[in-house]
Protein backbone atom coordinates (compact mmCIF):
# COMPACT_ATOMS: atom_id res chain seq x y z
CA UNK A 1 0.00 0.00 0.00
CA UNK A 2 1.67 3.32 -1.39
CA UNK A 3 1.20 6.47 1.06
CA UNK A 4 0.87 9.79 -1.17
CA UNK A 5 0.84 13.36 0.07
CA UNK A 6 -2.29 14.32 -2.46
CA UNK A 7 -4.74 11.81 -4.32
CA UNK A 8 -6.95 13.39 -7.13
CA UNK A 9 -9.83 11.05 -7.28
CA UNK A 10 -12.32 10.20 -10.29
CA UNK A 11 -11.55 13.18 -12.15
CA UNK A 12 -10.85 13.50 -16.33
CA UNK A 13 -6.95 13.92 -16.86
CA UNK A 14 -6.36 16.10 -20.58
CA UNK A 15 -3.00 15.66 -22.05
CA UNK A 16 -1.53 16.70 -25.07
CA UNK A 17 -2.22 13.37 -26.36
CA UNK A 18 -5.43 12.24 -24.78
CA UNK A 19 -8.59 12.53 -22.74
CA UNK A 20 -9.24 9.89 -20.12
CA UNK A 21 -10.54 9.35 -16.71
CA UNK A 22 -8.30 8.11 -13.94
CA UNK A 23 -6.93 8.80 -10.41
CA UNK A 24 -3.57 10.28 -10.07
CA UNK A 25 -1.22 10.52 -6.93
CA UNK A 26 1.23 13.21 -5.90
CA UNK A 27 4.12 12.43 -3.35
CA UNK A 28 7.04 15.21 -2.87
CA UNK A 29 5.98 17.38 -5.49
CA UNK A 30 5.62 14.77 -8.18
CA UNK A 31 3.11 12.91 -10.25
CA UNK A 32 3.50 8.96 -9.18
CA UNK A 33 1.01 7.51 -10.35
CA UNK A 34 -1.91 7.27 -12.32
CA UNK A 35 -4.35 4.87 -13.08
CA UNK A 36 -8.08 3.58 -12.15
CA UNK A 37 -9.08 3.54 -8.50
CA UNK A 38 -5.81 3.46 -7.33
CA UNK A 39 -5.53 2.21 -3.91
CA UNK A 40 -3.41 3.27 -0.96
CA UNK A 41 -3.60 6.33 1.63
CA UNK A 42 -2.66 9.87 0.99
CA UNK A 43 -2.39 12.63 3.63
CA UNK A 44 -5.02 14.41 1.59
CA UNK A 45 -7.64 13.01 -0.55
CA UNK A 46 -9.37 15.58 -3.27
CA UNK A 47 -12.75 14.45 -4.83
CA UNK A 48 -12.30 15.74 -8.41
CA UNK A 49 -15.70 14.10 -10.24
CA UNK A 50 -17.28 15.78 -13.06
CA UNK A 51 -13.80 18.16 -13.43
CA UNK A 52 -10.85 17.91 -15.99
CA UNK A 53 -7.53 18.03 -14.53
CA UNK A 54 -5.31 19.95 -17.57
CA UNK A 55 -1.81 20.53 -16.87
CA UNK A 56 -0.95 23.93 -15.01
CA UNK A 57 -0.99 26.29 -18.26
CA UNK A 58 2.43 28.47 -19.07
CA UNK A 59 2.32 31.84 -20.07
CA UNK A 60 5.31 32.18 -21.61
CA UNK A 61 4.94 36.18 -22.44
CA UNK A 62 4.27 38.29 -19.44
CA UNK A 63 4.75 41.98 -18.10
CA UNK A 64 4.50 41.52 -14.44
CA UNK A 65 6.66 44.79 -14.03
CA UNK A 66 8.68 44.54 -11.28
CA UNK A 67 11.02 45.68 -10.11
CA UNK A 68 10.30 49.48 -10.33
CA UNK A 69 6.96 49.43 -11.67
CA UNK A 70 5.08 47.18 -9.06
CA UNK A 71 2.32 50.18 -9.07
CA UNK A 72 1.66 48.49 -12.54
CA UNK A 73 1.21 44.89 -11.59
CA UNK A 74 3.96 43.16 -9.57
CA UNK A 75 4.30 39.32 -8.56
CA UNK A 76 2.04 39.35 -5.59
CA UNK A 77 -1.05 40.49 -7.32
CA UNK A 78 0.41 38.72 -11.15
CA UNK A 79 1.07 35.71 -9.94
CA UNK A 80 -2.78 35.25 -8.07
CA UNK A 81 -4.60 36.23 -10.98
CA UNK A 82 -2.16 33.35 -12.82
CA UNK A 83 -3.45 31.00 -10.41
CA UNK A 84 -7.05 31.84 -10.07
CA UNK A 85 -6.78 30.97 -14.53
CA UNK A 86 -5.05 27.62 -13.83
CA UNK A 87 -1.74 28.90 -14.62
CA UNK A 88 1.11 27.76 -12.81
CA UNK A 89 4.33 29.03 -14.22
CA UNK A 90 5.31 32.08 -16.27
CA UNK A 91 8.00 33.51 -18.01
CA UNK A 92 8.17 37.42 -17.13
CA UNK A 93 9.46 40.02 -20.26
CA UNK A 94 12.34 42.22 -19.71
CA UNK A 95 11.08 45.56 -20.14
CA UNK A 96 8.50 47.64 -18.19
CA UNK A 97 10.41 46.43 -14.89
CA UNK A 98 12.66 49.38 -14.28
CA UNK A 99 15.59 48.46 -14.46
CA UNK A 100 15.11 46.21 -17.39
CA UNK A 101 16.38 42.48 -17.73
CA UNK A 102 20.02 43.57 -19.34
CA UNK A 103 22.90 42.48 -17.27
CA UNK A 104 23.57 40.33 -14.25
CA UNK A 105 22.67 42.27 -12.13
CA UNK A 106 18.94 43.53 -13.29
CA UNK A 107 18.29 39.73 -13.49
CA UNK A 108 19.39 40.06 -10.08
CA UNK A 109 16.89 42.51 -8.75
CA UNK A 110 14.46 40.20 -10.82
CA UNK A 111 14.75 36.76 -8.97
CA UNK A 112 14.79 38.57 -5.96
CA UNK A 113 11.51 40.24 -6.13
CA UNK A 114 9.85 36.76 -8.06
CA UNK A 115 11.27 34.62 -5.24
CA UNK A 116 9.73 36.39 -2.15
CA UNK A 117 6.85 36.98 -4.07
CA UNK A 118 5.59 35.04 -6.88
CA UNK A 119 3.15 32.23 -5.78
CA UNK A 120 3.91 29.89 -9.17
CA UNK A 121 7.01 28.95 -10.51
CA UNK A 122 8.92 31.88 -12.83
CA UNK A 123 10.94 32.18 -15.54
CA UNK A 124 12.78 35.34 -17.28
CA UNK A 125 13.65 36.74 -20.24
CA UNK A 126 16.67 38.71 -20.89
CA UNK A 127 16.93 41.70 -23.29
CA UNK A 128 18.42 42.55 -26.02
CA UNK A 129 18.95 46.48 -26.83
CA UNK A 130 21.71 48.16 -28.93
CA UNK A 131 23.98 48.59 -25.76
CA UNK A 132 23.90 45.18 -24.10
CA UNK A 133 25.05 42.98 -26.71
CA UNK A 134 28.46 42.58 -24.48
CA UNK A 135 26.02 41.18 -21.15
CA UNK A 136 24.04 38.66 -23.46
CA UNK A 137 26.51 35.73 -22.14
CA UNK A 138 26.18 37.11 -18.50
CA UNK A 139 22.58 36.73 -18.74
CA UNK A 140 22.72 33.16 -20.30
CA UNK A 141 24.93 32.11 -17.29
CA UNK A 142 21.96 33.24 -14.89
CA UNK A 143 19.53 31.49 -16.69
CA UNK A 144 17.11 33.59 -19.00
CA UNK A 145 14.52 31.47 -21.13
CA UNK A 146 16.24 33.61 -23.91
CA UNK A 147 16.31 37.15 -25.11
CA UNK A 148 13.52 39.12 -26.38
CA UNK A 149 14.12 41.98 -28.60
CA UNK A 150 11.76 44.88 -30.70
CA UNK A 151 12.38 45.42 -33.64
CA UNK A 152 9.95 48.85 -33.35
CA UNK A 153 9.40 51.04 -30.69
CA UNK A 154 9.02 49.29 -27.78
CA UNK A 155 6.94 52.56 -25.87
CA UNK A 156 9.56 52.02 -22.74
CA UNK A 157 12.66 54.68 -23.00
CA UNK A 158 15.10 52.40 -21.01
CA UNK A 159 14.31 49.13 -23.71
CA UNK A 160 15.50 50.85 -26.95
CA UNK A 161 14.45 48.49 -30.26
CA UNK A 162 17.11 46.73 -31.91
CA UNK A 163 18.43 48.12 -35.96
CA UNK A 164 19.11 45.52 -38.00
CA UNK A 165 22.77 45.18 -37.11
CA UNK A 166 22.05 44.83 -33.32
CA UNK A 167 19.82 42.41 -34.22
CA UNK A 168 22.15 39.76 -36.70
CA UNK A 169 24.69 40.45 -33.89
CA UNK A 170 22.34 39.36 -31.13
CA UNK A 171 21.05 36.44 -33.17
CA UNK A 172 24.72 35.40 -33.53
CA UNK A 173 25.55 35.66 -30.09
CA UNK A 174 22.51 33.90 -28.66
CA UNK A 175 22.84 31.06 -31.52
CA UNK A 176 26.42 30.50 -30.05
CA UNK A 177 25.31 30.59 -26.26
CA UNK A 178 22.28 28.14 -27.09
CA UNK A 179 19.14 30.19 -26.19
CA UNK A 180 16.29 31.59 -28.41
CA UNK A 181 15.53 34.94 -29.09
CA UNK A 182 11.70 36.04 -29.56
CA UNK A 183 10.90 39.50 -31.39
CA UNK A 184 8.49 41.95 -31.48
CA UNK A 185 7.73 41.50 -35.34
CA UNK A 186 6.98 45.69 -37.22
CA UNK A 187 9.05 47.37 -39.16
CA UNK A 188 9.94 50.52 -36.74
CA UNK A 189 10.52 52.94 -39.72
CA UNK A 190 6.80 51.90 -41.58
CA UNK A 191 5.12 52.26 -37.75
CA UNK A 192 6.31 55.38 -36.59
CA UNK A 193 6.40 57.02 -39.64
CA UNK A 194 2.88 56.48 -40.16
CA UNK A 195 2.12 57.83 -36.35
CA UNK A 196 3.92 60.71 -37.05
CA UNK A 197 1.83 61.68 -40.43
CA UNK A 198 -1.18 61.14 -38.31
CA UNK A 199 -0.41 62.97 -35.21
CA UNK A 200 0.91 65.57 -37.43
CA UNK A 201 -2.98 65.77 -39.18
CA UNK A 202 -4.61 66.08 -36.14
CA UNK A 203 -6.13 62.48 -37.21
CA UNK A 204 -5.37 60.89 -33.28
CA UNK A 205 -8.62 58.44 -33.22
CA UNK A 206 -8.58 54.88 -32.77
CA UNK A 207 -9.22 53.95 -36.35
CA UNK A 208 -6.25 56.68 -36.87
CA UNK A 209 -3.59 54.32 -34.57
CA UNK A 210 -5.12 51.55 -36.54
CA UNK A 211 -4.27 52.70 -39.61
CA UNK A 212 -0.51 53.17 -38.37
CA UNK A 213 0.45 49.64 -37.93
CA UNK A 214 -0.97 47.95 -41.02
CA UNK A 215 -0.45 44.28 -41.54
CA UNK A 216 2.49 44.41 -43.95
CA UNK A 217 4.50 46.07 -40.87
CA UNK A 218 4.07 43.04 -39.28
CA UNK A 219 4.24 40.73 -42.40
CA UNK A 220 7.92 42.38 -43.49
CA UNK A 221 8.85 42.38 -39.84
CA UNK A 222 8.59 38.70 -39.33
CA UNK A 223 10.36 38.10 -42.88
CA UNK A 224 13.11 39.85 -42.00
CA UNK A 225 13.54 38.08 -38.64
CA UNK A 226 13.48 34.99 -40.15
CA UNK A 227 16.09 35.54 -42.59
CA UNK A 228 18.42 36.42 -40.09
CA UNK A 229 17.91 33.66 -37.83
CA UNK A 230 18.67 31.09 -41.24
CA UNK A 231 21.65 33.18 -41.66
CA UNK A 232 22.83 32.51 -38.42
CA UNK A 233 21.71 29.32 -37.09
CA UNK A 234 19.72 31.24 -34.07
CA UNK A 235 16.44 29.64 -32.73
CA UNK A 236 13.74 32.11 -33.49
CA UNK A 237 10.66 32.73 -31.96
CA UNK A 238 8.24 35.42 -32.96
CA UNK A 239 5.82 36.96 -30.21
CA UNK A 240 1.91 37.95 -29.95
CA UNK A 241 1.10 37.09 -34.01
CA UNK A 242 -1.70 38.88 -34.99
CA UNK A 243 -2.59 37.66 -38.74
CA UNK A 244 -3.02 34.32 -40.10
CA UNK A 245 -0.56 35.70 -43.39
CA UNK A 246 1.91 35.87 -40.40
CA UNK A 247 1.84 32.26 -39.29
CA UNK A 248 1.59 30.98 -42.92
CA UNK A 249 5.18 32.52 -43.36
CA UNK A 250 6.33 31.21 -39.62
CA UNK A 251 5.01 27.40 -41.25
CA UNK A 252 6.57 27.84 -44.69
CA UNK A 253 9.88 28.41 -42.88
CA UNK A 254 9.32 25.63 -40.81
CA UNK A 255 8.71 23.34 -43.55
CA UNK A 256 12.20 24.56 -45.10
CA UNK A 257 13.97 23.46 -41.66
CA UNK A 258 14.03 26.56 -40.16
CA UNK A 259 14.23 26.66 -36.24
CA UNK A 260 11.22 29.16 -35.78
CA UNK A 261 8.28 29.28 -34.17
CA UNK A 262 5.15 31.84 -33.20
CA UNK A 263 2.21 32.03 -30.77
CA UNK A 264 -1.16 34.17 -30.81
CA UNK A 265 -2.59 35.64 -28.22
CA UNK A 266 -6.18 35.16 -26.92
CA UNK A 267 -7.00 39.10 -27.79
CA UNK A 268 -6.05 38.25 -31.42
CA UNK A 269 -8.43 34.97 -31.23
CA UNK A 270 -11.68 36.93 -29.90
CA UNK A 271 -11.44 40.46 -30.35
CA UNK A 272 -11.21 42.42 -33.67
CA UNK A 273 -11.09 46.23 -34.77
CA UNK A 274 -14.32 46.77 -34.26
CA UNK A 275 -14.14 45.72 -30.42
CA UNK A 276 -10.75 48.39 -30.16
CA UNK A 277 -13.67 51.02 -31.43
CA UNK A 278 -16.17 49.87 -29.10
CA UNK A 279 -13.68 49.00 -26.07
CA UNK A 280 -11.47 52.04 -26.40
CA UNK A 281 -8.29 51.90 -24.66
CA UNK A 282 -8.92 48.67 -22.97
CA UNK A 283 -8.31 46.96 -26.07
CA UNK A 284 -5.41 49.31 -27.12
CA UNK A 285 -2.02 46.93 -28.16
CA UNK A 286 0.57 46.45 -30.65
CA UNK A 287 0.46 44.88 -33.26
CA UNK A 288 -3.41 45.96 -32.85
CA UNK A 289 -6.82 43.90 -33.45
CA UNK A 290 -7.29 42.76 -36.79
CA UNK A 291 -10.27 42.86 -39.07
CA UNK A 292 -12.21 39.75 -38.68
CA UNK A 293 -11.70 37.99 -41.81
CA UNK A 294 -7.62 38.34 -40.77
CA UNK A 295 -8.98 36.59 -37.24
CA UNK A 296 -10.55 34.26 -39.14
CA UNK A 297 -7.57 32.90 -41.16
CA UNK A 298 -5.45 33.11 -37.36
CA UNK A 299 -7.94 30.54 -35.99
CA UNK A 300 -7.59 28.28 -39.24
CA UNK A 301 -3.76 28.20 -38.36
CA UNK A 302 -4.35 27.29 -34.94
CA UNK A 303 -6.81 24.29 -35.74
CA UNK A 304 -4.14 23.29 -38.12
CA UNK A 305 -1.75 23.24 -35.45
CA UNK A 306 0.47 26.04 -37.16
CA UNK A 307 0.53 28.12 -33.91
CA UNK A 308 2.79 26.72 -31.51
CA UNK A 309 1.28 27.82 -28.34
CA UNK A 310 -1.01 30.71 -27.09
CA UNK A 311 0.20 33.49 -24.56
CA UNK A 312 -1.76 36.64 -23.09
CA UNK A 313 1.17 39.04 -23.58
CA UNK A 314 -0.17 40.23 -20.32
CA UNK A 315 0.70 44.28 -19.96
CA UNK A 316 -1.12 46.20 -17.63
CA UNK A 317 -1.21 49.74 -16.84
CA UNK A 318 -2.22 51.97 -14.08
CA UNK A 319 -5.88 53.58 -15.24
CA UNK A 320 -4.75 57.26 -15.77
CA UNK A 321 -2.38 55.83 -18.21
CA UNK A 322 -5.16 54.18 -20.27
CA UNK A 323 -7.15 57.97 -20.42
CA UNK A 324 -6.47 60.24 -23.31
CA UNK A 325 -8.10 62.19 -26.33
CA UNK A 326 -4.96 61.28 -28.00
CA UNK A 327 -5.09 57.04 -28.80
CA UNK A 328 -1.46 57.49 -29.78
CA UNK A 329 -0.91 58.36 -26.19
CA UNK A 330 -2.66 55.68 -24.52
CA UNK A 331 -0.49 52.61 -22.82
CA UNK A 332 -0.74 50.25 -25.33
CA UNK A 333 -1.17 46.43 -23.47
CA UNK A 334 -3.89 44.18 -22.65
CA UNK A 335 -4.89 42.83 -19.24
CA UNK A 336 -5.46 39.27 -19.45
CA UNK A 337 -3.67 36.54 -17.90
CA UNK A 338 -6.22 35.38 -15.96
CA UNK A 339 -8.95 34.29 -18.54
CA UNK A 340 -5.97 32.11 -20.77
CA UNK A 341 -7.80 28.87 -20.02
CA UNK A 342 -11.64 29.97 -19.96
CA UNK A 343 -11.12 32.04 -23.24
CA UNK A 344 -9.88 29.27 -25.04
CA UNK A 345 -12.61 26.85 -23.59
CA UNK A 346 -15.28 28.88 -24.79
CA UNK A 347 -14.18 30.50 -27.55
CA UNK A 348 -12.34 27.68 -29.42
CA UNK A 349 -15.13 24.96 -29.69
CA UNK A 350 -13.79 23.65 -32.60
CA UNK A 351 -10.76 22.90 -30.09
CA UNK A 352 -10.30 19.56 -28.56
CA UNK A 353 -9.30 19.93 -25.07
CA UNK A 354 -5.76 17.89 -25.86
CA UNK A 355 -4.88 20.63 -28.14
CA UNK A 356 -5.70 23.59 -25.73
CA UNK A 357 -3.63 21.46 -23.43
CA UNK A 358 -1.05 21.24 -26.19
CA UNK A 359 -1.44 24.84 -26.81
CA UNK A 360 -1.03 26.01 -23.00
CA UNK A 361 1.51 23.45 -21.50
CA UNK A 362 3.33 21.03 -23.78
CA UNK A 363 4.07 23.11 -26.45
CA UNK A 364 5.70 25.73 -24.85
CA UNK A 365 8.03 22.62 -22.79
CA UNK A 366 8.90 21.46 -25.64
CA UNK A 367 9.75 24.57 -27.36
CA UNK A 368 12.04 25.72 -24.51
CA UNK A 369 13.44 22.55 -23.51
CA UNK A 370 11.74 22.00 -20.38
CA UNK A 371 12.01 18.54 -20.14
CA UNK A 372 9.12 16.54 -19.63
CA UNK A 373 8.80 17.84 -15.13
CA UNK A 374 6.30 21.11 -16.82
CA UNK A 375 4.19 20.97 -18.79
CA UNK A 376 2.85 17.73 -18.75
CA UNK A 377 0.31 15.35 -16.83
CA UNK A 378 2.80 12.35 -16.82
CA UNK A 379 4.61 10.11 -14.16
CA UNK A 380 7.90 11.73 -12.87
CA UNK A 381 6.54 15.12 -14.28
CA UNK A 382 5.90 18.09 -10.90
CA UNK A 383 2.53 17.82 -9.90
CA UNK A 384 1.05 21.28 -12.03
CA UNK A 385 -2.45 21.15 -12.52
CA UNK A 386 -5.79 22.68 -12.48
CA UNK A 387 -9.02 21.58 -12.05
CA UNK A 388 -11.51 23.06 -14.07
CA UNK A 389 -15.59 22.35 -14.17
CA UNK A 390 -16.01 22.65 -17.61
CA UNK A 391 -20.27 22.72 -16.91
CA UNK A 392 -19.69 26.19 -15.52
CA UNK A 393 -20.61 29.24 -17.01
CA UNK A 394 -19.69 32.64 -15.73
CA UNK A 395 -19.76 36.37 -16.97
CA UNK A 396 -16.56 37.83 -16.01
CA UNK A 397 -16.85 41.23 -13.73
CA UNK A 398 -14.26 43.47 -12.72
CA UNK A 399 -14.26 42.56 -8.81
CA UNK A 400 -13.86 38.88 -9.68
CA UNK A 401 -10.03 39.87 -11.32
CA UNK A 402 -6.68 39.51 -9.36
CA UNK A 403 -5.17 41.69 -11.30
CA UNK A 404 -3.59 44.86 -9.23
CA UNK A 405 -5.83 47.48 -11.69
CA UNK A 406 -9.40 45.51 -12.00
CA UNK A 407 -9.31 46.44 -15.84
CA UNK A 408 -9.75 43.93 -18.80
CA UNK A 409 -11.49 43.79 -22.34
CA UNK A 410 -13.10 40.34 -21.18
CA UNK A 411 -14.77 41.68 -18.31
CA UNK A 412 -19.09 41.39 -19.20
CA UNK A 413 -18.20 38.12 -21.16
CA UNK A 414 -19.68 35.08 -20.50
CA UNK A 415 -17.37 31.96 -20.77
CA UNK A 416 -17.04 28.30 -20.23
CA UNK A 417 -14.83 26.86 -17.79
CA UNK A 418 -14.32 27.76 -14.05
CA UNK A 419 -10.70 27.11 -12.08
CA UNK A 420 -11.66 25.36 -9.11
CA UNK A 421 -8.35 24.28 -7.93
CA UNK A 422 -4.60 25.02 -8.98
CA UNK A 423 -1.78 23.16 -7.81
CA UNK A 424 1.91 24.18 -8.18
CA UNK A 425 4.73 21.20 -7.54
CA UNK A 426 1.96 19.48 -4.99
CA UNK A 427 0.98 22.27 -3.17
CA UNK A 428 -2.74 23.92 -3.61
CA UNK A 429 -2.26 27.24 -4.52
CA UNK A 430 -5.66 28.55 -5.41
CA UNK A 431 -8.86 26.83 -4.82
CA UNK A 432 -12.26 28.13 -5.31
CA UNK A 433 -11.28 31.67 -4.63
CA UNK A 434 -9.23 31.41 -1.63
CA UNK A 435 -5.13 31.02 -2.20
CA UNK A 436 -2.60 29.71 0.27
CA UNK A 437 0.84 30.66 1.11
CA UNK A 438 3.56 29.13 -1.67
CA UNK A 439 6.45 30.47 -2.97
CA UNK A 440 7.60 30.03 -6.59
CA UNK A 441 10.52 28.35 -7.87
CA UNK A 442 13.01 29.74 -11.07
CA UNK A 443 12.67 27.54 -14.10
CA UNK A 444 15.73 26.08 -15.57
CA UNK A 445 16.34 24.99 -19.14
CA UNK A 446 18.91 23.53 -21.02
CA UNK A 447 20.51 25.20 -24.25
CA UNK A 448 19.07 24.55 -27.67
Amino acid sequence: MSTYDLLLRGGTLVTAESVFPADLAIAEGQIVEIAPELTGSSREIVDARGLHIFPGLIDAHVHFNEPGRTEWEGFITGSRALAAGGVTAFFDMPLNASPPTLDRASFALKYQAARANSLVDFAFWGGIVPDNLDCLEELAECGVIGFKAFMSNSGIDDFAAVDDVTLYEGMLRAAQLGKIVAVHAENDQMTSTLSQQAIAQGKTGIRDYLASRPVIAELEAISRAILFAQEVGCALHIVHVSTGRGVAMVAEARLHGINVSCETCPHYLVLTEEDMERLGAVAKCAPPLRSQSEQARLWEHVRAGNVQFVTTDHSPAPEALKQSENFFAVWGGISGCQSLLSLLITEGSQLPLSQIAALTSAGIASRFQLGSHKGHVCVGADADLCLVDLNVHFRLEPEQLYYRHQQSPYTGRTMRGRVVRTIVRGSTVFHNGNFTTHRGQLITVATM
